[in-house]
């Protein structure tokens, strides 16, 4: 029996269909008996049911999904809330169309994950970079600086946009950025895709909606236990238009949404309502002692903790081995626990990042702990100094603007001959899908370079025409 449903409308409309007697003539065209035609169909598309027709009518005539939103919105303390299924990539994609018009500028940190990008292409916005700062010592990102922000205003951004958490955990000094943007009446939109667990707990960051950001955009299906491509968008009304935001939101939303993502949104909402301190504190902990066993059996420290960076500029969930201590590759150790049936969120040579949740428990992680330190211990070297990954290292070189070379007439060109064009595909190492080139910026042999020892090393690269990386799409 499900302890939340009284208090998550979209999950009691869920399970309420299921347990009905219907005989639907309407989409979806599976009718939820489509095990009469396959087995194997049945069981994967017989529990889904939609939202017109499903959590609710057709006509949508009892707003469950507009109570449920509204839930969110007073949870989080924000405005406006909406509920995406086609993830963070789609709610960073309405937020930004709805902020100004083709021509004009956002500042953007450089770690912005892919969909901002095509976001930008979309509503033809000018992106105004901003370049992390790095860790000397562990060559991580730790977020953009005030300077780095004040740098950039005499070019009268219209809005600025970061990723907070950062994909290693890290994050910028928040509160400073937010300050100096509303002085210039600047909306701050944070795409914190990986930190929907924030501001649930005192031992971990407050959101940024606590902090004065104007828009958060989370995926519930990342740090929580929603859905796969359940997203949440949050803002406030201050700096921000909130009709134009409804506008772009269905603009480029589905119109045949789902019911599980957005009852899972809902569900989740109540779990961190209920329990969220509870179950957050349980994970913490675990995750700590995880940390703790493991690193006992080495010398060097072998993961990034809090203590790492100033406080509150780093999510303690977060568990990021730095392989290049131990003089091991990322790489080999995500293939050797491959092989134990141990899946990794991302791997390369010199980091291995490992995601835990609130639906993970003490056996997972003391089996994760034994394992870990076997293949550790079978691996190691000596050690190697910290280099700074691909994806947080480059600086853009602009040629044309991305819009531009999206729409441009194309040719493929030999990569020992694409230094100095200017590229028309997206390419990133993936995960975590942070640009090392986009369309309309200039390929150097840094880029060139370092995408082929990135892949060479065993690191996926995404969204290359030629995903060999032996020819490059650029503009003719």
């Amino acid at each position: 029996m499900s302890e939340l449903r009284a208090s998550a409308p979209l999950l009691d409309a869920y399970l309420s269909y299921c347990e009905s007697e219907r005989t639907p003539f309407t989409i979806p065209g599976h009718k939820q008996r489509a095990s009469r035609l396959d087995a194997g169909l049945g069981a994967l598309v017989d529990s889904d049911v939609p939202l017109y027709g499903g959590l609710d009518e057709i006509k949508l005539t009892n707003q469950v999904l507009r109570t449920s939103e509204g839930l969110a919105a007073q949870l989080w303390g924000a405005d406006y809330a909406r509920f995406s299924t086609g993830g963070s990539t789609h709610a960073n994609q309405a937020i930004i169309l709805a902020l100004g018009k083709p021509g004009q500028k956002i500042a953007i940190a450089r770690t912005a994950h892919r969909s901002v990008l095509s976001a930008i292409v979309l509503a033809g916005l000018e992106p105004i970079w901003l370049s992390p700062e790095i860790d000397e010592a562990t060559g991580v990102p730790t977020g953009i600086s005030l300077a780095t922000f004040n740098a950039v205003l005499d070019q009268k951004p219209i809005a600025l946009l970061l990723t907070e958490p950062g994909y290693l955990g890290t994050l910028s000094d928040l509160p400073t950025l937010i300050a100096k943007a509303h002085e210039h009446r600047i909306p701050v939109i944070i795409d914190a895709a990986w930190g929907g667990h924030f501001g649930f707990h005192d031992d971990l960051p407050r959101h940024c909606i606590q902090l004065g950001a104007d828009a958060l955009i989370t995926s519930v299906h990342k740090a929580l236990p929603g859905y796969s491509a359940s997203a949440l968008l949050l803002a406030q009304g201050k700096y921000l238009n909130l009709a134009r935001i409804e506008q772009s939101f269905e603009t480029t939303h589905t119109t045949s949404p789902a019911g599980a993502p957005l009852a899972s949104i809902d569900a989740v909402r109540a779990l961190l309502q209920s329990r969220g301190d509870e179950l957050l504190g349980d994970l913490l902990a675990h995750v700590n002692s995880f940390k703790d066993r493991v690193q006992a059996e080495f010398e060097l420290p072998i993961f990034l903790n809090t203590t790492d960076f100033t406080p509150d500029r780093f999510d303690p969930v977060k568990i990021v081995l730095r392989a290049n201590q131990l003089g091991a590759s990322g790489v080999d150790i995500e293939r050797e626990l491959g092989a134990e049936n141990i899946r990794v969120e991302m791997a390369d040579r010199d980091t291995v990042v490992f995601l835990a949740t609130l639906a993970d428990s003490a056996p997972e992680f003391d089996y994760l702990a034994q394992v870990l330190i076997s293949i550790l211990k079978k691996l190691q070297q000596q050690p190697r100094p910290s280099a700074t990954a691909l994806s947080w290292s480059i600086v853009p070189t602009p040629g044309i603007t991305m819009r531009d070379a999206y729409f441009a007439e194309t040719e493929m060109a030999p990569a020992s001959a694409a230094v100095g064009r200017v590229s028309a595909d997206l390419i990133a190492p993936y995960p975590p899908g942070v640009a090392v080139v986009a369309p309309g910026e200039v390929l150097t042999a840094q880029i060139i370079d370092g995408l082929a020892a990135s892949a060479a090393g065993g690191v996926r690269i995404a969204y290359a025409t030629d995903p060999s990386l032996s020819t490059y799409r650029v503009v003719k």
